[in-house]
C-alpha cells in the first residue's frame, strides 16, 4: 500500500473510531513515515520541532488568554446594554441586538462557542420573557457565534497561516470587512422573519442619556479590537506583539477596572488557557508534518491537475471547494478541517491565480457555517443546552441564516475585493 493512501486511509480510520483529531493526524504520519522507504522516524520529531519553531504561533496563547478573560470578565452584559439602546425600536430588536452583540463579543473573544454561550446566556432569557419564539430566540444565538472566528482575534486564520506560510497580519485583517457585511445581512434576516411573524417591539424611547451610560460602561472593552485592528493596520505591532498587547488590556480591564475576575478566577483561566494552547499545538504542528508529506508525494499538483479537468475556470473551484466544505463541516471539526485541507487546497487555488488571502479567509469562512449547521454544529448544540429546546426544531429555524451565510460566500466569490480591500492596504 503507498505512503498517501496509508495516510489518509489511517486518518479516516482513526476518525472513525474517535481518537481525537490531533492524535489521528499524529498516529496517520507516523504510520505513512513507516512506509516511507529510507526516511528514519527521526525525522517526524524534526518537522514537529520546525513547525513549533514559529514567532507567529506564539500569537496563539496570547489570544486564548485574552478571549477567555473577555468572556469571563463581564461585558457581555455591557455590550447588550449598549446595542439595545441603539437598536430598541425596531421590530425584531432583540434578535437583531443579540446578533450585533454577538460580532462585538467575536471581536474580543475570537471564539464561536464562547460567542453563543455569553450573549446567548443573556439574550435567550430576555427573548423568551419578551414573548419570541423560543426555537428561534435559540438559532439566533447559534448563528451570532459563527462571527467568532471570522472577526480578529481569529485563531483559525492563525491556523491556517501557520499551516500555509500565508501573513497571518493579513489573514486576520481581511475578515473585518466580510465579518460586518454577514452581520448587516444576518441582522436584516432576523428583521424579515420577525416582521413576517409579527415579533415584539421594544417600548421603552430611545435616549441620549441612556446611549451615553451604556457606552460609557463598555467603551474600555471595546477599545480592545480597536487595539489589536488599529496596531495591525499601521504597522505598530505583528500579529503576535498584538495579541500580548491585547491579553495584557484585557487582564487589566477585567481584574482593576470591572473587577470581575478574581485572582482565583485569573488562575483558572491560565490553567483553560495552557490546555487549550497545548490541544492546538499538537494539532498544528502535526498537521504541518501531514502537509509536509502531502506535498512530498506531490499530491497537490496531482490533484490541481485533477480538478482543472472538472473545473475550468478558478470560479467553477471556488464554488466545488464551498460544496464540498459545507458537507465537511456538517461533520467535522471546522478548526479540524481547515488544518487538514489547507496544506492541500491552498496549492491548488494558486494554481488558479486565486489570492492566497482570499482563499484563506474563504476557506475559514465556510468552515464557520458548519459551526451552527446541523447534524453537528457545535454551536447549535450550546445553544440547545442553553434554551433547553428541541435540536431539530432549533436546526429548522437556522436554515434562513445558514442560507444568507452562504450567500455572502457566494457573493465574496464574485467580488473578492470586499476580502481582500483592507489586507492590501495594511502596512
Amino acid at each position: 500500500m503507498s505512503t498517501p493512501v496509508v495516510l489518509f486511509v489511517s486518518l479516516l480510520l482513526f476518525m472513525i473510531i474517535g481518537v481525537p483529531v490531533a492524535w489521528s493526524l499524529s498516529l496517520s504520519c507516523i504510520a505513512a513515515l513507516l512506509t516511507m522507504d529510507g526516511m528514519p522516524l527521526v525525522l517526524l520529531t524534526q518537522r514537529v520541532f520546525t513547525g513549533a519553531n514559529n514567532f507567529s504561533f506564539l500569537a496563539v496563547p496570547a489570544f486564548i488568554i485574552a478571549g477567555e478573560v473577555m468572556s469571563q470578565g463581564g461585558i457581555s452584559k455591557r455590550l447588550v446594554d449598549m446595542t439595545s439602546v441603539l437598536l430598541g425600536r425596531v421590530r425584531g430588536s432583540l434578535g437583531i441586538i443579540s446578533v450585533v452583540a454577538s460580532t462585538i463579543f467575536a471581536a474580543l473573544s475570537g471564539s464561536a462557542t464562547a460567542t453563543t454561550a455569553a450573549i446567548g446566556g443573556l439574550m435567550y432569557p430576555e427573548m423568551e420573557r419578551r414573548g419570541y419564539p423560543k426555537d428561534f430566540s435559540a438559532a439566533v444565538q447559534a448563528i451570532g457565534g459563527t462571527l467568532g472566528p471570522v472577526i480578529p482575534p481569529s485563531l483559525m486564520m492563525i491556523f491556517y497561516g501557520v499551516a500555509t506560510g500565508e501573513p497571518i497580519t493579513k489573514l486576520l485583517m481581511s475578515g473585518v470587512v466580510p465579518g460586518i457585511l454577514a452581520c448587516i445581512l444576518l441582522c436584516l434576516m432576523v428583521y424579515i422573519i420577525a416582521k413576517k411573524r409579527d415579533m415584539p417591539v421594544e417600548d421603552e424611547p430611545f435616549s441620549w442619556k441612556r446611549l451615553w451610560d451604556a457606552t460609557k460602561d463598555s467603551i474600555l472593552a471595546l477599545l480592545m479590537p480597536i487595539i489589536i485592528l488599529v496596531t495591525i493596520y499601521f504597522g505598530i505591532c505583528t500579529a503576535t506583539e498584538s495579541a500580548a498587547i491585547a491579553a495584557v488590556y484585557g487582564i487589566i480591564i477585567a481584574k482593576f477596572v470591572y473587577r470581575s475576575v478574581s485572582w482565583k478566577g485569573l488562575w483558572e483561566i491560565f490553567k483553560k488557557s495552557a490546555l487549550q494552547t497545548v490541544v492546538v499545538s499538537i494539532m498544528v504542528v502535526t498537521a504541518q508534518l501531514f502537509g509536509w508529506i502531502v506535498t512530498y508525494y506531490n499530491i497537490p499538483n496531482l490533484l490541481a491537475t485533477s480538478i482543472q479537468s472538472i473545473a475550468s475556470s478558478a470560479t467553477v473551484f471556488l464554488f466545488l471547494v464551498l460544496v464540498m466544505l459545507l458537507i465537511a463541516g456538517m461533520f467535522m471539526e471546522a478548526l479540524s478541517v481547515v488544518i487538514i485541507v489547507a496544506p492541500i487546497l491552498h496549492p491548488v487555488a494558486l494554481a488558479y491565480g486565486i489570492d492566497p488571502i482570499f482563499f484563506g479567509f474563504f476557506t475559514v469562512f465556510v468552515m464557520c457555517i458548519g459551526i451552527a449547521t446541523p447534524p453537528f454544529g457545535p454551536c447549535l448544540f450550546v445553544s440547545c443546552s442553553l434554551s433547553q429546546r428541541p435540536f431539530v426544531k432549533v436546526s429548522k429555524e437556522i436554515l434562513p441564516f445558514i442560507a444568507v451565510e452562504i450567500l455572502v460566500a457566494i457573493i465574496l466569490i464574485f467580488l473578492p475585493q470586499i476580502v481582500t480591500f483592507l489586507p492590501n492596504l495594511v502596512k
